[in-house]
């Protein structure tokens, strides 16, 4: 038990730590729940609620530095929670291969805008549009997808963001937020359905928030190209993993 909880804290920091500065803690933490012995559903919740915890310190600090607004937050929230609430629905019902499938085709969609959008680095200022419906249903799906399974879902919500003429570091403060909001209606269904095991839980929080912190401290002296080439390589290595899985079962 105690190595176990050691273990996934330092998950929950690493993988944190990497989120912080390009997205992609999900593509972490998942494999590495998987590969000590947790199931798929159980890493997913476990997963939801640490993710959930570090990202509502991060609102904390949001509102506490006037960095977004309360309606903003709120709104945001509101909409990813709905999305967080049914893809967690949908996932307790189906099968471990079919998300190794859906994952699959979503990591090498998540490669190619990766390899393709370079703007996502970008920390131009330029006028914000205005959300449309079609803005919102993408934001909405994001959230399904994240509540579902989620790796990626924080580089999808990212770019969708900065495809909004966000600025990057809005669009992550704008993720944060998002991600607190999937998470919480994910975990709520975990919870109810019997998924969530709390000392992999606590792990994971306690070692998501050290993280998450240490990624803040480091942001200024990490080129975010580097991140970049980090977030890349994960994706990679989890696509061949994915495939590995589905030629396995």
């Amino acid at each position: 038990m105690e190595t176990s909880f050691f273990l996934l804290t330092l998950i929950g920091i690493l993988s944190s730590f990497v989120g912080t500065l390009a997205g992609g803690a999900g593509l972490i933490t998942l494999p590495a729940m998987m590969l000590v012995g947790i199931p798929i559903q159980t890493g997913i919740a476990t997963n939801k609620f640490s993710t959930g915890f570090a990202s509502l310190t991060s609102i904390s600090y949001l509102l506490k530095n006037k960095e977004l607004d309360v309606k903003t937050i709120i709104s945001t929230i509101f909409l990813s929670f709905i999305g967080g609430v049914i893809g967690a629905s949908v996932t307790s019902s189906i099968s471990e291969k079919t998300m190794n499938s859906v994952a699959l085709v979503l990591l090498i969609f998540a490669l190619f805008v990766s390899l393709k959008n370079k703007q996502w680095v970008s920390s131009v200022q330029v006028q914000k549009k205005k959300p449309n419906m079609i803005s919102k249903c993408l934001s909405f799906l994001i959230a399904v997808y994240d509540g579902g399974f989620g790796p990626g879902s924080s580089t999808f919500a990212i770019l969708h963001y900065m495809s909004q003429q966000h600025t990057y570091i809005k669009a992550v403060q704008l993720t944060r937020v998002f991600i607190f909001g999937s998470c919480l209606g994910a975990f709520i269904v975990y919870y109810q359905t019997g998924f969530v095991q709390w000392h992999y839980a606590i792990a994971m929080a306690i070692g998501s928030s050290l993280g998450s912190q240490i990624g803040l401290l480091a942001l200024p002296r990490i080129p975010l190209k580097v991140a970049q080439l980090m977030l890349v390589s994960i994706i990679v290595l989890l696509i061949g993993e994915m495939l590995y899985k589905l030629a396995s079962s």
